[in-house]
């Protein structure tokens, strides 16, 4: 039997970024199937495709976040075709594992151009016609966001940044009844590592040494991210804002 919240976003008009791989394209099929329409953001034509065929509520828009028009054609593209939007997943991001003798101005600017600019400058242009349905952003952070990680500091810190946004665009937005939370995964199975720069032996080894590490025993499944997501998306959670949830297999606690 189907239960009453099957489809909690139903007619409900969704942007998640990086929808390509990984957490954002189990966010996209999560939010087609929970009856929102859905556009799928990325750079790669080819893999936001295979997202789209998962689900006849994705649509796709393949444009690079950090160019200077990209926040008004995201927002155009989703505005001209459902005439509304009521949230924005900020999911879109670049790891980096770079110790700080060798880290350097161009690894750090890129990491923060796309990890804090970008969502910045996309939850900005959307703010209109978030006002308007009194819509929701959901950024995507990471338990080393708040939580040490050695070669990882500056990603670490533009995911501390975004978590920061989040608590301050909660407060800054509440008048206009615009919810702003966070979700902050831990290693989850996506192809960050793989296009991090790192060999396909060194990315067996990084995620063996971070199941052994999380108390759980496992690295997440995109799946078990994307259904929190669906859930701080979902109109009906009216009292939630400024949170950030940690999702991490217990990682953060030891």
């Amino acid at each position: 039997m189907e239960h009453q919240h099957a489809r909690p976003l139903h007619d409900r008009v969704v942007i998640v970024t990086g929808a390509g791989t990984g957490i954002g394209r189990a966010t996209a099929v999560a939010m087609a199937e929970a009856g929102a329409h859905v556009l799928g953001v990325g750079r790669r034509q080819v893999v936001l495709e295979e997202t789209a065929a998962m689900h006849p509520g994705i649509a796709t828009l393949a444009t690079d976040l950090r160019l200077e028009h990209a926040p008004e054609l995201i927002i155009g593209t989703a505005i001209d075709r459902w005439n509304q939007l009521d949230v924005v997943v900020n999911n879109a991001g670049a790891t980096a594992r770079v110790s700080f003798d060798e880290v350097t101005r161009s690894r750090i600017t890129d990491l923060f151009d796309l990890n804090v600019i970008a969502p910045t400058m996309l939850a900005q242009a959307a703010l209109p016609h978030l006002r308007r349905s009194k819509g929701s952003i959901i950024n995507i952070s990471s338990t080393y966001g708040h939580r040490p990680h050695p070669g990882g500091a500056h990603y670490g810190a533009t995911k501390a940044a975004l978590e920061q946004l989040t608590r301050t665009w909660a407060v800054e937005l509440a008048k206009d009844g615009i919810r702003v939370n966070a979700i902050a995964p831990g290693p989850t199975e996506s192809e960050a590592l793989s296009v991090s720069g790192l060999t396909e032996e060194e990315v067996m080894k990084v995620k063996k040494e971070q199941a052994s590490r999380i108390p759980l025993g496992r690295r997440g499944e995109p799946g078990e991210v994307a259904s929190w997501i669906v859930r701080f998306a979902d109109p009906t959670a009216t009292w939630l804002t400024g949170q950030v949830l940690t999702i991490d297999g217990g990682l953060e606690l030891i």
